[in-house]
C-alpha cells in the first residue's frame, strides 16, 4: 500500500509540474500576441504602418511599367493644347514632362491621355492615368474623392460676356444663358447657386467658347487667366468684374490613397521652385498671351507654397 501510495503520489506531483510547465508556456505565448496588439504604435510604426498600404509601390510600378500615364488637356491654350504639329505642348505638358525626365529620367517617357474636364477624377478612379495635370481646381468636394498636390497655380472664376450684351454684373445673368464647360468649377458653382440661370453646357472648352462666339449663350463662365488670354484674342469681349468665388489654389492629382505619388510630386515641386521653373514655363506659354499688365505672381505658386 505504501508502494502504491507512493508511486500514485509521485505520478500526482509529475503531472501538476507538466501542467504548470504548459500553462507557463501559453500564457508567456498568449501575453506576447496581445501585448503586441495592445502596445500603444509610436509615430514611427504608424509611418510603417502607412508605407505598406495600398498606395506602397506606386512609384515603383511607374518605373518597372517604364513611363508615367498623365491626364492632360488639349484644348486649354497656354496650359495645354495641340500645337500645329500635333504635340501636346503648354504650361501643364511641359511640367509633365519634367515630372517624367526627373523620375523616369527621360522626359518622353511618359503617356498623355487627353481628358475633358468632365473626366479627370474618373480616369484617376479607373487608373487610367497616373496623375492629373489639367488645370483642376482644389475644392473641399474634390478632396473628398482624390488627393491634391500642393499647387502650382491660383485662380479666380469669372464670367466673359459680349461688350453688346449690356451684362455688367452677375446679377444681370438672371434669366440669361450661361455656357459652361462640363466639370468645372463654373458648372458646379451655378448648378449649385444660380438655378434662375440656364446654362448650356459643352464637353470642351474650346466647344464652349465657340458658342459664345457664335451668340449661343450671353456669357461663358471659366478660369479667369483662360478668359483673358482668348478676349485678348477676340476683341469685343470683356470679364465680368465679380468673382464667382474667392481665389483658389489649382494642384496636380492623384488617386485617393495615393500618398506615395502624391509625396514625391510635391518634394519635386519645391525642388523645381529653387530653379523658378514654373516661372520659365509662365514666360515660355502664359506672358504673352495675358499681356504686361498680369503679374506672374497672379498666376503661379512657385515651389508649391499657397500664401
Amino acid at each position: 500500500m505504501k508502494n502504491k501510495l507512493g508511486f500514485t503520489l509521485l505520478m500526482v506531483l509529475l503531472t501538476v509540474g507538466l501542467l504548470s510547465a504548459c500553462g507557463s508556456s501559453n500564457t508567456s505565448g498568449s501575453d506576447t500576441g496581445r501585448g503586441a496588439k495592445e502596445q500603444p504604435t509610436t509615430a514611427k510604426q504608424q509611418e510603417s504602418g502607412k508605407s505598406s498600404s495600398a498606395d506602397t509601390g506606386a512609384l515603383s510600378k511607374i518605373k518597372e511599367r517604364g513611363k508615367i500615364l498623365v491626364g492632360v488637356f488639349s484644348d486649354k491654350p497656354p496650359f495645354g493644347f495641340t500645337n500645329e504639329k500635333g504635340d501636346l505642348v503648354g504650361f501643364d505638358n511641359d511640367l509633365a514632362r519634367r515630372f517624367a525626365k526627373d523620375l523616369l529620367g527621360d522626359e518622353s517617357k511618359i503617356e498623355f491621355v487627353v481628358v475633358e474636364p468632365a473626366g479627370r477624377i474618373p480616369y484617376l478612379q479607373s487608373d487610367k492615368v497616373d496623375l492629373i495635370v489639367a488645370n483642376m481646381t482644389v475644392t473641399d468636394e474634390r478632396k473628398e474623392i482624390v488627393d491634391f498636390t500642393n499647387p502650382n497655380l491660383k485662380v479666380t472664376t469669372q464670367v466673359l460676356v459680349n461688350d453688346k450684351s449690356g451684362i455688367k454684373s452677375l446679377a444681370d445673368l438672371k434669366g440669361k444663358k450661361v455656357i459652361v464647360t462640363k466639370g468645372t468649377t463654373a458648372d458646379i458653382f451655378f448648378t449649385k447657386n444660380y438655378p434662375d440661370v440656364e446654362l448650356v453646357k459643352f464637353e470642351k472648352n474650346t466647344e464652349s467658347l465657340q458658342a459664345l462666339k457664335d451668340g449661343r449663350g450671353d456669357g461663358y463662365a471659366q478660369d479667369n487667366f483662360i478668359l483673358l488670354a482668348w478676349a485678348r484674342k477676340n476683341p469685343g469681349f470683356s470679364l465680368i468684374p465679380e468673382k464667382l468665388e474667392k481665389e483658389a489654389p489649382i494642384a496636380p492629382a492623384v488617386k485617393k490613397g495615393n500618398t506615395e505619388l502624391r509625396d514625391w510630386v510635391n518634394q519635386e515641386l519645391e525642388a523645381l521652385g529653387k530653379e523658378k521653373f514654373l516661372l520659365q514655363l509662365y514666360d515660355k506659354y502664359v506672358k504673352e498671351e495675358l499681356g504686361p499688365d498680369v503679374s506672374p505672381d497672379d498666376i503661379i505658386v512657385e515651389g508649391g507654397h499657397w500664401k
